[in-house]
């Protein structure tokens, strides 16, 4: 019987690609948007299944560029990520699911490495950059109080 553990690494690499895209894809899904859950699993395990490839293929053809399939990975998620981005009423929507798909082509790449503190590190930045970031723009797009100049900060109370 053939040893198990190759097999076993690569599953677990194929599974950590899609907890990161589940975790990141989460926060989308609750917000309903049409690249959600699903979508970012997927994205980040067809990026760590096509990262397998590369490192496979270099294994087997020392003298091939594996620096083209990762090329041809993120042509072919920009393509989906642009199919999330339209406008609407003259606001451009849908731009920061297509960078969340694009980071997350760059976790599954890292985990498919072996690269697993760049995933969960970038798992957890990107997560955390989706869920909180927008209450950040919105004090910063907080329209002026009566005694404030657009652009300054308030004034601080107490």
């Amino acid at each position: 019987m053939e040893d198990l553990r190759p097999f076993l690494i690569v599953a677990g690499k194929l599974l950590m690609a899609g907890a990161c895209g589940a975790a990141a894809g989460w926060e989308r899904e609750l917000k309903e948007k049409g690249a959600g859950l699903r979508t970012h699993i997927l994205i980040c395990v067809g990026a760590c299944l096509f990262a397998l490839i590369a490192v496979r293929m270099h294994e087997q053809y020392p003298s091939g560029d594996i620096l083209r399939l990762i090329q041809g990975m993120l042509l072919g998620v920009g393509f989906i990520a642009g199919g999330v981005i339209f406008t609407q009423r003259g606001s451009v929507r849908g731009l920061t699911t297509a960078a969340g798909l694009w980071v997350l082509t760059g976790v599954g790449m890292a985990v498919g490495l072996g690269y697993y503190f760049l995933a969960i590190f970038g798992t957890v930045l990107t997560t955390a950059v989706v869920a909180w970031m927008k209450r950040v723009e919105g004090v910063i797009h907080r329209p002026p109080g009566p005694d404030q100049t657009p652009g300054e900060p308030p004034e601080p109370q107490g």
